[in-house]
């Protein structure tokens, strides 16, 4: 769960990654006549996982020998020089490597560092899913310097996943309608309500198929680690390096799993917990635990700066600032956009980020003092904004594309209305919109696959895992759940923190880490407690 379907423009910047500029790239359909001396990757009497794999293998050769082609970025890409662009052209369906082509957009900027230093590309992915990993280069043209050490070595890389952005874009609903506020509020006061989401959510998940259907069986984290691996053979590396943040954490997970002799150096930051019964039912309903717990996290640091934002000094004066402020939208929305629903999509990023405690806080505290205009200008959609809406929109899809693809879900909703009703007696911040958000996977049309059974393959090598504490998203026991599987991995914890996405922060107990094991593939002997990276200051 990155957010609520029931997003905005403020919501937006809570997404794990963003989907980026988005662009109309229709499928690529054409044959591709195979090698003489390559198998028929779908040749009868095989198992559908050998065939893939095969398809992969056959994908992975020809994109080396193709490369990639790199040019300037489209300018409407928002990427500019040294950074370059590029595509590269994957199976819709890897049991079939010779049907349709679909072309994912990928991106890069050189190593800063000598060509004696260069230890090949780096590729990045944000999570999601539906997450863009275009921008990734940017963090040597802004001259982040967390990432300084590491661009000397390494060709930054970032790619848009198959669906997302520029990648043969999909989507379930018209974005306008898709943004338009306010809707209801996630939590039901009736069995009217609920029947009301529950329409909604079939009704969305219609829309996923009549618009996008004959890429709905094919969106699945598998899929993606394949093409990441076929992502890997053009741009000419014998081995991956590779960065994933939230559910690209689950993607390393999975890539490692199937291609494990193909792993050079892995960092998963802030980990999806990779169990198969955890995919991914039972992981929005433990997100739900965990972001309560971040969420009075961020009301303890707004009633101890209470001298700042005047929302009350104790965590359960500023509970009843938000019940305040939550039953005011519900019975008129502010400024007649913003209603309980989008006031979720707006606070949930400072339990998800630390970076968002401040300016959220600071929208709400000029609410309380009168401004009103501020919380509408923060949270209401931009209507205008179609380029921005049309991204979100994907993003949402592909989202509940893949996790619906992924694994087979509840189809009773009485389990739905008991597991939801009962954790929101005790965790009622995110529940009901969570419950909501997912909900499409229960009426799904197309095929839903079992999740990979994660584990260590032959040639896997040590792989760097870094998590905090207190994680809402990815909740703490992901971390140790992947370190069991993955052996001789290492765990970095960030002890009493909770920010999602470690590896972005200043933390040099962490980043030294990081920097350490990516350019000389070290790790500590044993796993490592880090102290939190420093608190917001209002």
């Amino acid at each position: 769960m990155r957010r609520t379907r029931q997003t905005a423009r403020g919501s937006r910047k809570a997404v794990i990654g963003s989907a980026g500029a988005f662009a109309a790239a229709a499928l690529i359909a054409g044959a591709v006549s195979a090698p003489a001396a390559q198998a028929d990757a779908s040749k009868s009497g095989s198992s559908t996982a050998d065939r893939q794999a095969r398809g992969a293998a056959f994908a992975a050769a020809k994109a080396a020998k193709a490369g990639v082609d790199w040019k300037d970025c489209p300018e409407d890409w928002g990427l500019a020089k040294p950074i370059q662009c590029g595509w590269v052209s994957v199976p819709l369906d890897y049991a079939k490597p010779n049907g349709k082509q679909i072309k994912l957009a990928v991106d890069r900027i050189g190593n800063t560092g000598t060509k004696g230093e260069r230890q090949g590309s780096l590729v990045y992915n944000p999570g999601g899913p539906g997450g863009s990993g275009m921008r990734f280069p940017t963090r040597v043209t802004t001259k982040n310097p967390i990432y300084a050490k590491m661009a000397k070595a390494y060709d930054l890389v970032g790619f848009d996943p198959r669906g997302v952005g520029h990648s043969a874009p999909i989507s379930c609903i018209d974005p306008q309608e898709f943004v338009k506020a306010p809707k209801a509020d996630p939590v039901p006061d009736s069995e009217a309500d609920k029947l009301g989401q529950r329409k909604l959510a079939k009704e969305y998940a219609d829309g996923c198929y009549e618009k996008s259907g004959e890429m709905l069986p094919q969106m699945t984290t598998p899929n993606t680690a394949r093409d990441l691996d076929v992502i890997r053979a053009a741009l000419g590396d014998k081995k991956l390096n590779y960065l994933g943040v939230s559910y690209g954490t689950y993607l390393g997970a999975v890539y490692g799993t199937l291609f494990p002799g193909h792993v050079r150096r892995m960092i998963v930051d802030s980990v999806v917990n990779p169990a198969k019964s955890n995919i991914w039912y039972e992981a929005n309903l433990n997100q739900d635990i965990a972001f309560e717990g971040r969420w009075k996290d961020w009301q303890d640091w707004v009633a101890k700066n209470d001298a700042t934002f005047h929302l009350g000094d104790t965590r359960a004066k500023v509970q009843q600032q938000w019940e305040t402020l939550r039953a005011a939208a519900k019975k008129s929305p502010i400024g007649g956009v913003v209603g309980p629903a989008e006031l979720i999509s707006f606070f949930q990023s400072a339990p998800y980020y630390d970076s968002s405690w401040v300016p959220v806080a600071q929208t709400w505290s000029k609410y309380v003092a009168g401004d009103t205009q501020a919380l509408v200008d923060a949270i209401a959609p931009d209507m205008s904004d179609t380029a921005g809406n049309a991204a979100s929109e994907n993003s949402n899809a592909v989202y509940t594309a893949v996790e619906c693809a992924d694994a087979k879900w509840p189809t009773s909703w009485s389990k739905w209305d008991r597991d939801n009703t009962e954790l929101h007696k005790k965790y009622p911040f995110m529940t009901w919109a969570n419950a909501w958000m997912n909900l499409p996977c229960a009426t799904w049309k197309t095929k839903q696959q079992t999740p990979l059974d994660v584990k260590t393959g032959k040639g896997l090598p040590s792989v760097l895992i870094v998590q905090s504490e207190r994680d809402a998203a990815t909740p703490y026991e992901g971390a140790v759940e992947l370190h069991k599987r993955f052996k001789g991995s290492r765990l970095i914890t960030e002890k009493d923190a909770g920010s999602h996405g470690v590896t972005g922060l200043t933390n040099p107990c962490v980043n030294d880490r990081v920097d350490s094991y990516l350019l000389t593939g070290k790790t500590d002997k044993k796993d490592v407690t880090c102290a939190p990276h420093a608190t917001p200051k209002p």
